[in-house]
């Protein structure tokens, strides 16, 4: 804290506050939070084009789902510190290189986001609260607490969490499940071991360091990436029925082609010629892969 001459304090100076803000952003994973939430987005707009949505809604429905991931990722981060400190990926994350100190203020800092999260959800219905109270129970308590640690297949046994967003973009607008959002959901789930085991090949050496049993730590290459091409297949599959229930027309249909065969022909690639650096490639490329389709998804709706 800074002293003015009368010995009156001024407070910590504006670097300082930014600074600190900065850290507790980060902790939340905005980039994953993004992408998360433009799922959600996309869904609500499909089933408003069906059911309308008024700009409460939608307000209230975007406020929750980013409170909901930011504050799940956050608490992540928190469950995670140990091994976050040790690994060469993470080791620079606010909580492991102390910017956030003691690390309870980011376990308190995620469960107030995810708490007004719950409280805005339930505003809407009881199926979206169910959503939200679901990637919670989902991503902490099954993946970060239980499998991850234990399990080779942590990230298929966890990861249906990942597609609650989706799923709860169309209950915040239509307050019902219901086959389409059901298959994007599946979209998503399909599209997390392509872009969780790309990762892990890259890293492999940080996950073993780690005693964290990620399918390559455990399996040879080539059969990681044989499982990895099967759900890159299962996901350009689903792509294609979604288009096949007739919610999307032809620009949908061209972007969700163009972009499989892409990602399809890449991870078959690595299979033939596996290396490290190519299977960075391809998770770096899987994110932009599910932008474009959900975005596909968006532009088809207006056309």
């Amino acid at each position: 804290m800074q002293v003015s001459p009368t010995g009156v304090g001024t407070g910590p100076p504006l670097k300082e506050i930014l600074f600190s803000i900065k850290n507790y952003i980060e902790v939340t994973k905005p980039r994953s939070v993004f992408l998360l939430v433009f799922t959600a987005l996309v869904t609500m707009l499909i089933a408003a084009s069906q059911y309308g949505m008024t700009a409460l809604v939608l307000t209230k429905a975007l406020l929750a789902i980013t409170l909901a991931c930011s504050g799940v990722n956050t608490v992540s981060c928190y469950v995670d510190r140990d091994i976050d400190a040790i690994m060469e990926r993470t080791r620079h994350r606010p909580i492991p290189s102390g910017r956030i100190a003691p690390p309870v203020k980011a376990l308190v800092w995620g469960l107030a986001q995810f708490i007004a999260a719950l409280g805005i959800a339930l505003t809407l219905n009881p199926e979206s609260f169910l959503c939200i109270f679901a990637g919670m129970l989902g991503y902490v308590g099954i993946y970060s607490l239980w499998f991850k640690r234990k399990s080779s297949w942590n990230i298929i046994l966890g990861g249906f969490n990942g597609g609650l967003p989706a799923l709860f973009g169309w209950t915040a607008v239509a307050g019902k499940v219901e086959a389409l959002p059901v298959l994007i959901a599946l979209l998503v789930i399909l599209w997390i071991p392509n872009h969780i085991w790309n990762l892990a090949i890259f890293y492999k050496d940080d996950y073993r360091n780690v005693g964290v049993p990620m399918l390559p730590v455990v399996c040879d290459i080539k059969r990681t990436l044989l499982y990895i091409m099967l759900t890159v297949i299962g996901m350009f599959s689903l792509s294609i029925g979604i288009y096949l229930t007739g919610a999307f027309g032809m620009f949908y249909l061209v972007c969700a082609v163009i972009c499989g065969i892409a990602i399809t022909a890449g991870n078959i690639y690595l299979f033939l010629v596996p290396e490290q650096k190519k299977a960075w490639f391809l998770y770096k490329l899987s994110s932009p892969y599910l932008f474009i389709i959900f975005l596909a998804m968006m532009i088809d709706l207006y056309l």
